[in-house]
């Protein structure tokens, strides 16, 4: 084997890779060769190109699972559809279908050439698993599972597996999936549970307790799936149809990849940009994207000057107030920007709903009034101290009251209300938030010093 602690990426280096594959002492993971081949292809596109066309076709479906979606976009621009469709032939179902969509992204041409170029079976298998819409559990599948009837013997299922590893034709198998002559799903049980018992017993001789019997439907959300892994430890789901038959299953790792989007999705959200958009190579698809959140940011931030303007009379006669102004819009965003995130984070983990508002609510105001009554203490002292004015210390102390007290019970309150009303917490939330923080923070900070300095 190649050393490549400080190994130079390089096509003499995956030379010696593909060597050792052939040889059958190939010990690296795809997932680091997926890493330093997109290296290559950063450094040397030639070296990138001979080598995805130099590679076997095993070795390489293996790395291309691992490789980012934009890599895969492009491969067809790099291998002839003979050998993608040679290459996705040797993937597991729910791989080949994402390749193919990738693929069709970039050149839907190419995609549905490489389609053709599959036997029935694979075509009609990716065709069904493109069918579905990005966020239903179908999506997310593979056909690839060990399936076992009633009436089957249990020692004749596990020679069977063991022949269906031999030839490669599945991999990652946890669970022995039951069912009817007519493919309904009945249970599953786990092979270190199956191995216990008797061979010479039929699944049908099994106690009911030994099966487990999650599944879910492959037209539900893949967030419910989701949280059936998180909240019942599982390895691996059976997904069925409306009649209860069979499907397919989705596995942990998948499920680790889409915990992973949806985190990204919502952090992308909270900072008003568009996880689609930030996978864009284009510089002006991004800028543009970006554009649009500061816009609505511009207008928001305009509202705030308004309310500025209205005591322009004040801060000519105390200019202490502009000094002072950041301190309060800043202790509030912040504030605000804490409840809000807790909030949102909790929702998507699926701790709270609209039906623990109240709840909630009084919790994070609470916690606000609080952090309000002991940072209120702090700048009114700070005030008087930095400018002799004992009235603007006090000014100062009761705005950052109100403004800490808006910001806990807004940022409760507004991704709890955009979740009642089907729209996703995590958009939008921040701009939303911010304005009220600053038009409040300003205005009972201004309104105060209108009134109790002049």
């Amino acid at each position: 084997m190649i050393d490549t602690e400080e190994t130079i990426i390089s096509r003499e280096y995956f030379l010696g890779i593909i060597a050792d594959f052939k040889n059958d002492e190939f010990e690296r993971h795809p997932y680091d060769l997926a890493q330093e081949l997109v290296e290559l292809r950063e450094t040397n596109e030639d070296d990138y190109e001979y080598i995805c066309k130099k590679m076997p076709s095993e070795l390489l479906a293996q790395i291309l699972c691992e490789m980012p979606n934009y890599v895969q976009e492009e491969i067809s621009d790099v291998l002839s559809d003979k050998k993608i469709a040679n290459i996705t032939s040797k993937m597991d179902s729910d791989d080949a279908s994402m390749l193919i969509y990738n693929i069709s992204q970039n050149d839907e041409e190419a995609a549905e050439t490489i389609l053709s170029q599959l036997n029935e079976e694979d075509k009609k298998t990716i065709k069904h698993l493109n069918s579905y819409e990005e966020d239903e559990a179908g999506a997310y599948m593979q056909n690839e599972l060990f399936k076992v009837s009633l009436d089957e013997n249990i020692g004749d299922s596990l020679k069977r597996l063991k022949q269906l590893k031999e030839d490669d034709i599945l991999d990652n198998i946890f669970h022995a999936h039951i069912v009817t002559v007519d493919n309904e799903y009945i249970g599953s049980i786990g092979l270190e549970e199956l191995i216990l018992f008797d061979y010479t017993l039929k699944y049908a001789d099994l106690p009911e307790e030994k099966f487990t019997n999650y599944s879910l439907n492959d037209k539900e959300d893949i967030e419910d799936a989701v949280d059936m892994f998180t909240n019942y430890n599982l390895s691996a789901l059976a997904v069925v149809d409306s009649n209860n038959k069979l499907l397919g299953r989705i596995t942990h790792d998948d499920i680790h990849d889409i915990i992973q989007q949806i985190d990204t999705k919502q952090l992308y959200s909270l900072a008003g940009v568009s996880d689609d958009a930030e996978h864009e190579e284009s510089i002006y698809l991004i800028g543009r994207n970006r554009a649009m959140w500061l816009g609505i940011n511009l207008i928001t931030a305009v509202l705030a000057s308004l309310v500025i303007g209205l005591f322009d009379a004040t801060i000519q006669s105390f200019v202490a107030l502009a000094v002072l102004m950041p301190i309060v819009a800043s202790m509030g965003g912040n504030a605000g920007t804490q409840t809000l995130t807790v909030t949102v984070r909790q929702m998507a983990l699926g701790e709270i709903d609209y039906q623990d508002a109240k709840k909630i609510i009084y919790k994070e105001v609470m916690i606000s009034i609080v952090n309000g009554l002991l940072f209120a203490a702090v700048i009114g002292v700070v005030a008087y101290l930095w400018f002799n004015i004992p009235l603007l210390g006090v000014v100062i102390a009761i705005s950052m009251i109100i403004n800490l007290f808006s910001a806990g019970f807004f940022g409760a309150v507004i991704p709890i209300i955009l979740q009642k009303k089907g729209i996703d917490p995590a958009i939008g939330s921040t701009v939303i938030l911010t304005t009220v923080t600053d038009v409040v923070g300003f205005f009972s900070f201004l309104g105060l010093a209108t009134i109790i300095l002049l």
